[in-house]
């Protein structure tokens, strides 16, 4: 087997835009970027990675939350790449998965992710508190529009002309969700 490559993978979501932080420092043969939210199933970058990773590689990654969507997830994810013979390094948690690894190092796997997961949802769980608590006092103004009144007017021609949702919610790089909302909406 030969010396493998250094793979590198970062996601960044809305609540954090700097993906240059996460591997910074790390010498790195090849990074794969996704712009996604955690909970978000559709990372193409994560499946360029998976089809171009090999046998012998090295994947790095900043900390398991970034990789995993959850718990069950991050174990697939761990267990299907380990035994293709690429190991994983999580750089937070400072965790080396090689596929050659004790019941402690599984263990360990399942209880950090177990940990991430729950940070994660008591994130959630505040922020939900902190805008309930902002509306019911009139201060919450709700999330910054992404797209300007001239885009969303173009974004309502192009799918008034039957582009595909999908297709359309690429080209102004926002969510079906979020183009959903801007079609309900007044603004034209």
């Amino acid at each position: 087997m030969t010396d493998g490559k250094t793979i590198g993978y970062i996601r960044v979501s809305s609540f954090d835009q700097n993906p240059e932080r996460q591997l910074d420092g790390v010498i790195l043969d090849k990074a794969f970027i996704d712009k996604a939210s955690g909970k978000d199933t559709n990372r193409p970058q994560l499946e360029a990675l998976l089809n171009y990773i090999r046998d012998g590689d090295t994947l790095v990654v900043h900390s398991m939350d970034r990789l995993a969507r959850n718990l069950d997830d991050l174990r697939r994810l761990v267990f299907d790449l380990t035994h293709r013979h690429i190991n994983i390094n999580f750089l937070k948690e400072n965790l080396l998965f090689t596929g050659e690894d004790s019941p402690m190092a599984n263990l360990l796997l399942s209880v950090m992710g177990a940990f991430a997961e729950f940070e994660r949802s008591l994130i959630r769980e505040r922020q939900r508190k902190g805008i309930a608590l902002a509306k019911k006092h009139g201060i919450y103004k709700g999330r910054k529009r992404s797209l300007t009144p001239d885009q969303v007017l173009l974004l309502k021609q192009r799918i008034f002309e039957r582009a595909s949702k999908s297709q359309v919610a690429r080209e102004f790089e926002i969510s079906r969700q979020t183009l959903y909302e801007y079609l309900k909406s007044d603004i034209s």
